[in-house]
């Protein structure tokens, strides 16, 4: 099934607003064994009418989203209804669910809102319970030969993902005939790079019918797609966690501090960290994670060597003998993390992120992970490639959560 997506909004153009749309709505629509084939982004107003006939010709169903605001640029309704050929005429049930939001905000609803009423003559009314702005699916039949479906959805994610999830997703189901077997997995893996799994797997894989395998490479991860039914995707599974066992940190689409969390849950322990060159980035990532509360306990950002000493009690003796950059420094940083906090795992990260501070024995990039228990502590030396200090961060980051996983796990 060819399907379409046109993201409306000036914003999203002048680079004011990350345009995320597509890359959810890729990821919702691979679970149906569907794809999106095109995407483009065109800004607010008339430019949006080009881009539908274009679309519509060319496409067994077309995804709007934004534009269907109370504003004067707010035109998709307008432009809608001027590709298919038919008049808007107002929605009164999509008017009383307007005055009803409304009246539950306690706020008059202002007259430009009635706008949001509006509905191409025999399309149908899909229900917004996060805002205000209803969407509006045309079916095939609505556009004449090109025999294209059409679905309006309102910009802000908290409105149109789940509305696509309740109106669209059901409705592509059935326009396509999808095949509920047909589903995708994803494999995560770190450590390892996209030439690995060519090297070694690529061709036990392509010999497995149905099959879809495709790769996404992002810094210190690689994900492994897998598309077919079930029975085929269990085959690839099977082989790529034989082939790269301790590599793999998620089987079920986890990210690194998903994983960390729910090990923690599990084994009913907590975790504190003490950073210096990531800045707090671990204990971001930590936190970001639902659940994360309960088990995460502290995070020390000790940056200056002082805060070291201070905040974690790191003798100045070992500072002043082998650098703050040290496997010496490392373990102690994890252990009075350990101590201050009380919790049952510390972990500590200390390097060097560049692109100035690197010396021949410890270059940019140089970077001692610990770990500290209650019943031993250790350290792990790694060296990236200087590639800027936000990519840094983020490698550094994914190699402390995983010896964490590690830890956990052993």
């Amino acid at each position: 099934m060819r399907i379409e997506i046109i993201n409306t909004g000036s914003e999203l153009l002048l680079g004011t607003t990350l345009n995320t749309h597509g890359a959810w709505m890729g990821m919702e629509l691979l679970g149906l064994g569907l794809r999106v084939q095109r995407q483009v982004t065109v800004p607010d107003g008339r430019a949006i009418i080009e881009a539908l006939e274009e679309a519509m010709s060319r496409s067994d169903a077309v995804i709007v989203t934004g534009g269907i605001g109370p504003t004067s640029d707010d035109i998709s309704r307008e432009a809608a209804a001027e590709v298919l050929g038919v008049e808007l005429i107002t929605d009164e049930a999509a008017l009383r669910s307007l005055e009803a939001f409304f009246a539950r905000l306690g706020r008059p609803m202002a007259e430009a809102n009635k706008k949001q009423a509006l509905n191409p003559v025999g399309a149908d009314i899909l229900p917004n319970a996060h805002g205000t702005a209803p969407g509006i699916y045309a079916p095939p039949r609505m556009s004449g030969d090109r025999l294209c479906a059409l679905f309006l959805l309102p910009g802000p994610p908290s409105e149109m993902k789940p509305m696509f999830r309740e109106e669209v997703m059901p409705r592509l189901r059935s326009l396509a005939g999808v095949d509920a077997d047909y589903q995708m997995e994803l494999l995560r893996f770190t450590e390892i790079g996209e030439s690995d799994f060519h090297t070694k797997i690529d061709h036990q894989l392509e010999k497995i019918h149905d099959l879809e395998v495709g790769y996404c490479a992002r810094p210190a991860e690689v994900d492994l797609r897998l598309i077919g039914k079930q029975s085929a995707i269990s085959e690839g599974k099977r082989i790529a966690l034989a082939a790269f066992p301790d590599e793999c940190f998620s089987a079920q689409s986890e990210s690194m501090e998903e994983v960390v969390v729910r090990l923690l849950s599990e084994q009913g322990k907590t975790l504190s960290l003490a950073e210096s060159c990531t800045g707090g980035r671990i204990s971001s990532r930590v936190t970001d994670t639902s659940g994360s509360s309960e088990v995460f306990t502290h995070g020390f950002i000790t940056y200056a060597n002082e805060a070291k000493t201070e905040v974690l009690g790191v003798p100045q003796t070992l500072i002043d003998t082998h650098g703050a950059v040290s496997e010496q420094v490392a373990i102690a940083m994890a252990e009075g993390a350990l101590r201050k906090s009380g919790a049952d795992i510390a972990a500590s990260v200390t390097g060097i992120a560049g692109p100035n501070g690197g010396t021949h024995e410890k270059p940019v990039g140089t970077v001692w992970i610990a770990i500290a228990t209650h019943e031993q502590s250790f350290a792990m030396h790694r060296c990236h490639t200087n590639r800027g200090r936000e990519t840094f961060k983020q490698v550094v980051s994914q190699a402390a959560l995983n010896l964490i996983r590690k830890s956990l796990l052993s």
